[in-house]
């Protein structure tokens, strides 16, 4: 990638996330086809968290303009998403559910230790792909911890 490409890239990445910052669901529509109009070539959801309630409208208009989307959450990707990779959350509950019962038993919240989560998921959604006309490597599918047809 060349210096001038790196330069695009983040402007760009900027724009997008200018633009969902601040999101309110009737600029979703805009948002995506201004993306597509700069030739994204893939589209980074951060913050996933924020949008969750509209998971559902940014699989369909990443379909909508072709823009493969990477998330951090599994419900993106059942959504419509093409891939998602991140934290294992039930995997994190039931850590807190213990930090929890230490803390009932009488530990000190400042006295217990801070943990990294260890546990990532990867899922891949093929039907999203097959929408967007993407081959997935059959050895990303191999790790793939869920696999949506």
């Amino acid at each position: 990638m060349t210096l001038l490409q790196c330069r695009d890239r983040a402007v760009l990445e900027s724009t997008v996330s200018a633009h969902f910052d601040a999101l309110p669901a009737c600029r979703a529509r805009t948002t995506f086809a201004e993306v597509a109009r700069d030739r994204a070539g893939a589209l980074i959801v951060v913050g996933a968290a924020k949008l969750f309630s509209y998971r559902k409208r940014i699989s369909e208009l990443t379909v909508k303009h072709r823009l493969p989307t990477v998330v951090s959450t599994r419900e993106y990707a059942e959504a419509g998403c093409l891939v998602s990779y991140g934290v294992d959350n039930p995997d994190m509950f039931r850590g807190a559910a213990v930090f929890v019962d230490k803390i009932l038993k009488g530990a000190k919240p400042a006295d217990l230790p801070i943990e990294q989560p260890t546990k990532f998921e990867l899922v891949i959604n093929l039907k999203t792909a097959k929408a967007l006309g993407l081959t997935i490597p059959q050895s990303l599918l191999l790790r793939a911890d869920e696999v949506i047809q």
